[in-house]
């Protein structure tokens, strides 16, 4: 506290402030009471001392203060009142209350280092941020919302130590992110101006609050407070915006990849009425195109800047830009900072440039932006930032853009000047600002004829072509004679130093621009002359300037010319300025301090329109041009020989190596052109491959359904009586076709013995009695039955003869086929070594094309037929299924006669048997009363014999 009285002016000598011993009071209340009343009464007059009596409430009262934030954090009203009265006495925003004269003429002095004295104090002792940190996570909305106050007051005072203390402390960034969630306004909006003190210059805790959510809250704030129609919380919201991206790669590519920069795009949305913006909307706007910029900032890794530029016309945010940028009525600063920003989205970016190149003003008739642009850079009654704007457009849009930089040139040529005069073009602006009287359009049309030029020797060729009508009856003179006709002519220095900036560009790298330079004889002594002359200070630029153009016209010599060789310009530069003398003039470019200004970053940026002399890619051909024309100067002859030899050896080279590159470029065009031949004959091949494997899927499958069918043709035959030994159906083994003959013997076999046994049972009925005829009818019948059903056997048989013949052809189809598709499986394999060489000639391939397609139209066809026999097929095996099942019925009824008939000769043999017996008692009975019987016993027992030997075949056949 001893270094704080010496800021009050010495020792405390003299009576007191009147609120002095109050202070002190007050104090020994806080450190001394028991009761929490009392203390929280003390803090609250302390509170409402603190703005008057700054000094003595801070000197005296903020260890206590400290302690009661340590001490007493249950109640947050006393806890409230500490921190109102910490932040009263570390802030200097606070107006003085109630102070006489004099006391506010003494303090004057001290506002300024009262603060950031009170805050080293506070921060002093890390844990009082800690502590405060802590507090700023109550909820209560009487300890939240001073705590952020007196953080961002702290951060102001000292930014930089506050800023290391909350990183190091745990989760410190994380507990100030929350208060961007708030539900109450006031905290939230008071938590960004916090966050904004907190990102200052600080990259490690910029990138923190990135991850930490912070674009997608900022964003959803702005949009609910109404973009750019919003109030001041979208300004504070914007200025964080860029604290976090300005500067920070990480910061931008994560910006960039959350899909960000796309939400950017509805705060550009302006309607027709454009007037009557308010001055928060202009700040808004403003604030929100600083924004874009810093996006796509020429400073900026060139990646980073390119993918941004890319998105940016992807999300049609440049396509809002340049709506605004044709709008009418939009202010005057918002049109120039919408200019700026346009020309960086579209620097160095093609697809941009291309469309920027057909954006239309809404005018009658339509003219390209580009010329309405340059029609407000060469009038003089245009502001002059506004001039400056449109200057580094145009400058952005013939940045590496060779095609625009030809869509210019091609403009001031004969052949492409429009003879009608109806449309202005770009390269007539340029021209007639070239060579009006205002010295500003001067230097800015010969700077942007310049960026035309810049790296195209071509287009500086080409340019020597353009002829101007000077006036009437005169003969049209060159643009290249008007411009050193004009500069010697002793014009005003801006107007000098743009044409000799043009002229330098032009002629650099350009040994036909040199020769035609030095044509005309006018053009050397002129320069000369004004290097020779000792001129003041305004005039030592043009005089460098003057030195860079003769250096460049002997460095680009050709040597074409004999009276204005190299080795003569030298002496002529020995004889008439001297070496040394020459090298000086040369180094005012270099030295001169507005040379230092242009060469800090590519937009052109003055004070004022006479500060307006270099631009800054003429200061990168200054700083490339100067050290070898210094070197160009004091080179002999020999060496220069020498060096004309090593040059046209270094061009031989290139020569050859740009012959070279044309070969391996054609062919690589050629191998491109064969590698998508190729591509194409293998996606061919591929079809085509597919195509063959689902036809030969296909194929199986008919094969397999034949076989079934043909399966179920070899069942079905088991139960007839018809026999296919002459034929051999394919799919079926020998093992099943003999098996199926072996089948039909044996049914034939059991038909034989069938009708054999009913030959002998009709034997023997034969020799029944009368009564027994009508079996023997039955049996006619029977017999009739059979050979009737013999008969239908014997027309199965053929039919299923015809039916195997017609699978017998089918199979040899279906193994044409298969050779077919064999064939075409060889042909798709010798197709991918001839697909491979890349040396194939396309009649090749296109014959193989036709006979793939003819082996697929066969291949298809032959399918086709094979589905049509395939149904035909199916219909004659229903057809032989249905004939068949009435064979089946037919033998079954056959079947069940034969049974019946069985029945009935057994009930005859039963009925013989008792017979028998009955006459053997008879013969019994008479041989017991003595009455001869007839020798008839074994005729009888021969036909018992008989009969018995026909029960036994009876019972074998029932066995069998």
């Amino acid at each position: 506290m001893n270094f704080l009285r010496g800021v009050m002016g010495g020792p405390s000598a003299g009576p007191q402030p009147s609120g002095a011993d109050t202070i002190q009071k007050l104090c020994d209340r806080v450190a001394s009471s028991t009761l929490l009343d009392d203390r929280r009464d003390a803090v609250r007059a302390l509170k409402s001392l603190s703005k008057k009596y700054r000094l003595e409430v801070g000197i005296q009262a903020m260890e206590h203060l400290i302690h009661v934030l340590q001490t007493d954090r249950s109640d947050s009203e006393i806890i409230g009142y500490a921190l109102d009265t910490l932040y009263n006495v570390i802030s200097n925003d606070l107006e003085e209350e109630e102070q006489d004269d004099s006391e506010e003429e003494n303090s004057a002095k001290q506002v300024d280092d009262l603060g950031s004295q009170f805050t080293e104090i506070f921060i002093k002792q890390q844990e009082n941020v800690t502590l405060l940190l802590t507090l700023v996570e109550e909820f209560d909305f009487h300890v939240r919302w001073p705590g952020v106050k007196l953080l961002t007051s702290l951060l102001k005072q000292q930014g930089p130590q506050v800023q290391q203390i909350i990183l190091v402390s745990p989760m410190g960034v994380s507990r100030l992110m929350d208060l961007l969630a708030d539900s109450r306004e006031v905290i939230r909006n008071d938590g960004v101006l916090l966050l904004q003190q907190l990102t200052k210059s600080n990259a490690a805790i910029q990138k923190i609050v990135a991850f930490e959510n912070a674009f997608e809250r900022l964003l959803d704030i702005i949009t609910e407070e109404g973009n750019s129609d919003g109030g001041i919380v979208v300004e504070d919201c914007l200025l964080l915006l860029q604290n976090l991206l300005k500067n920070n790669n990480s910061n931008q590519n994560f910006f960039k990849e959350g899909s960000y920069i796309q939400r950017m795009k509805p705060w550009f949305e302006v309607g027709d009425d454009n007037c009557g913006w308010s001055a928060q909307k202009v700040t808004n706007l403003h604030l929100m195109l600083q924004l874009v910029r810093v996006l796509v900032s020429p400073t900026n890794p060139p990646g980073a800047t390119s993918s941004c530029q890319k998105a940016m016309f992807h999300c049609g945010l440049l396509q809002q830009l340049c709506t605004i940028l044709m709008a009418t009525g939009v202010p005057a600063d918002i049109l120039t900072e919408t200019i700026n920003t346009v020309s960086e989205v579209i620097r160095g970016c093609q697809t941009n440039q291309d469309y920027f190149a057909s954006v239309n003003a809404p005018s009658n008739p339509p003219r390209p932006a580009i010329v309405v642009l340059l029609m407000s850079m060469v009038n003089e009654r245009q502001p002059f930032v506004l001039r400056c704007a449109v200057l580094y457009c145009f400058q952005c849009f013939l940045y590496k853009n060779q095609k625009g930089q030809g869509e210019i040139v091609s403009t001031l040529l004969p052949s492409t000047i429009d003879a009608t005069g109806n449309s202005v073009s770009a390269g007539q602006l340029l021209c007639g600002g070239l060579f009006s009287t205002d010295s500003l359009s001067n230097w800015c049309a010969a700077v942007a004829l310049a960026h035309a030029l810049q790296e195209n020797a071509t287009l500086k060729e080409q340019l020597l072509r353009v002829q101007l009508a000077t006036s009437i009856g005169n003969p049209p003179v060159s643009l290249l004679q008007q411009c050193t006709n004009i500069l010697s002519q002793g014009s005003k220095v801006q107007t000098r130093v743009g044409l000799l900036m043009l002229l330098c560009t032009w002629l650099s790298n350009c040994s036909i621009a040199v020769t035609h330079f030095l044509h005309n004889p006018a053009n050397v002594p002129f320069l000369t002359g004004q290097i020779a002359e000792n001129l003041g200070e305004e005039e030592q630029l043009v005089q460098g300037l003057c030195a860079l153009l003769l250096g460049i016209s002997i460095y680009y010599n050709d040597n074409s010319l004999e009276n204005y060789r190299k080795e003569k310009l030298k002496q002529l530069i020995e004889k008439r300025i001297g070496r040394e003398n020459f090298i000086e003039k040369l180094g005012f470019i270099s030295k001169h301090e507005l040379y230092s200004r242009a060469a800090q970053k590519p937009q052109p940026s003055f004070s004022s329109p006479d500060h307006m002399m270099f631009d800054h890619e003429f200061t990168k051909l200054v700083k490339e041009l100067e050290g070898v024309i210094s070197k160009a100067i004091y080179k002999s002859s020999e060496e220069d020989k020498k060096e004309e030899e090593v040059k046209k050896t270094l061009e031989q080279h290139d020569n050859i190596v740009t012959h070279y590159k044309k070969v391996i470029r054609e062919q690589d065009q050629e191998l491109e052109e064969l590698k998508q031949r190729i591509s194409t004959l293998t996606s061919q091949n591929e079809q085509l491959q597919a195509t063959v494997t689902q036809q030969v899927s296909q194929i199986q499958q008919h094969k397999d359904q034949y076989n079934l069918l043909k399966v179920q043709l070899g069942k079905d035959s088991q139960h007839h009586n018809s026999h296919g030994d002459t034929l051999q159906m394919n799919g079926i083994q020998t093992e099943e076709v003999s098996k199926l003959k072996e089948e039909l013997e044996e049914w034939k076999n059991k038909h034989e013995l069938l009708q054999g046994q009913l030959k002998e049972k009709d034997s023997v009925i034969e020799k029944l009695n009368s009564s027994q005829l009508e079996m023997g009818a039955t049996e006619q019948s029977l017999q009739t039955s059979r050979f009737g059903g013999l008969e239908h056997s014997s027309e199965l048989q053929k039919e299923l003869e015809m039916l195997r013949s017609q699978i017998q052809l089918q199979s040899a189809e279906i193994s044409k086929l298969q050779m077919e598709n064999q064939k075409l499986q060889v042909m798709n394999t010798a197709a991918d070594p001839m697909l491979g060489d890349s040396g194939a000639t396309g009649a090749t391939s296109s014959e193989l094309e036709a006979r793939l397609e003819q082996e697929i139209k066969e291949l298809k066809s032959q399918v086709k037929a094979l589905s049509e026999e395939k149904e035909s097929l199916k219909q004659q095996l229903d057809s032989s299924t249905s004939t068949v099942a009435i064979l089946q019925d037919k033998n079954s009824r056959l079947e069940r006669e034969v049974a019946e008939s069985k029945k009935e000769q057994d009930d005859l043999l039963v009925l013989l048997a008792d017979q028998d017996q009955k006459i053997a008692a008879q013969k019994m009975k008479l041989k017991d009363f003595g009455v001869a019987v007839e020798d008839e016993d074994d005729t009888e027992s021969g036909d018992q014999g008989d009969e018995d030997e026909d029960g036994d075949e009876e019972e074998q056949d029932e066995n069998a």
